[in-house]
């Protein structure tokens, strides 16, 4: 992996990060159906030089949280661990809102049990889970609480996830915002407004669905994109490759999470740190089409 790195609060992290939500079952609900290969992907990475993994209480729910804490802790120097508060499972999976400030003081406690750990470094508030509808607390109630674990010295950094432009202005108002979470991607950029907004202000961008999800045709609607084709051919690499580093090359404290169960393709990802594309090609690549459903 390339060895530039984006400072988070007192930890520099590599620009490529993995995120764990895929090493849940289906669904992100119960235990992986092959316990050792997700065991084998998170050796990998931390052998691979991966210090930024993104989990969260609800990937299982639990589940992910104590895969990463038997095989990871005692923790390499230098990881930073992320997680997210605002949401919960129901019994059957369903994803629910929990964001009042005695349900979010709980998830982190939790996180704390079953990640083994004394402070995470980075905790992201994740809005508009389980409705649309706005959230019945108060922006400032819920970045209260968090602020209150921050001085207590069980969070480190504070962020938001599925924030638009509008819920990161308030945000900034209230409480010192590391990073920003939201989907985002070479065909997906719908987030322009808020990138441009974490640009000026200095702030951390993390892209889940880097690579487009399941819904949108995912790397393999990536592979049909004719600009993406191209350039792919050119530098011998995928079309998930030029994705990433895409999404490097768009902005210097952006930090990609691509998450995989699979050992080859988590290779694969941090391999793109390494892919230097030129003018022409990020020339080319505007020329990607937003995805879609993959064609049958």
């Amino acid at each position: 992996m390339a060895k530039q790195t984006v400072s988070l609060g007192d930890k520099a992290v590599r620009r490529i990060g993995f995120g764990a939500m895929q090493l849940a079952g289906p669904g992100v609900f119960g235990p992986p159906k092959d316990p050792d290969a997700a065991r084998a992907v998170l050796r990998r990475a931390v052998e691979l030089g991966v210090d930024h993994i993104d989990t969260a209480q609800v990937y299982g729910p639990d589940v992910v949280n104590e895969l990463i804490a038997e095989v990871l802790h005692p923790y390499p120097d230098g990881l930073l661990i992320a997680t997210k508060v605002g949401g919960a499972r129901d019994a059957t999976g369903a994803w629910i809102r929990a964001s009042r400030p005695e349900q979010l003081r709980a998830t982190v406690e939790q996180d704390l049990r079953t990640l083994r750990l004394d402070r995470i470094d980075l905790v992201y508030l994740r809005l508009g889970v389980g409705g649309s509808g706005p959230d019945p607390v108060p922006l400032a109630d819920r970045l209260g609480t968090l602020t209150e674990l921050r001085d207590e010295g069980k969070v480190g950094l504070i962020g938001l996830s599925a924030a638009s432009a509008d819920d990161l202005k308030a945000a900034l108002g209230i409480a010192p915002i590391a990073a920003v979470q939201n989907a985002y991607g070479i065909g997906n950029r719908a987030d322009e407004p808020v990138l441009e907004l974490c640009r000026e202000r200095g702030i951390a961008y993390v892209p889940y669905y880097p690579l487009g999800s399941a819904f949108t045709g995912g790397p393999q609607a990536l592979a049909n994109d004719p600009a993406i084709a191209s350039v792919a051919a050119k530098h011998h690499a995928t079309a998930s490759q030029i994705a990433l580093a895409w999404l490097l090359a768009r902005y210097d404290r952006m930090l990609p999470i691509p998450g995989t169960s699979s050992l080859a393709h988590l290779e694969e990802n941090l391999a793109a740190a390494r892919i230097p594309l030129d003018e022409d090609d990020l020339n080319v690549l505007e020329n990607v089409r937003p995805l879609g459903p993959p064609v049958l």
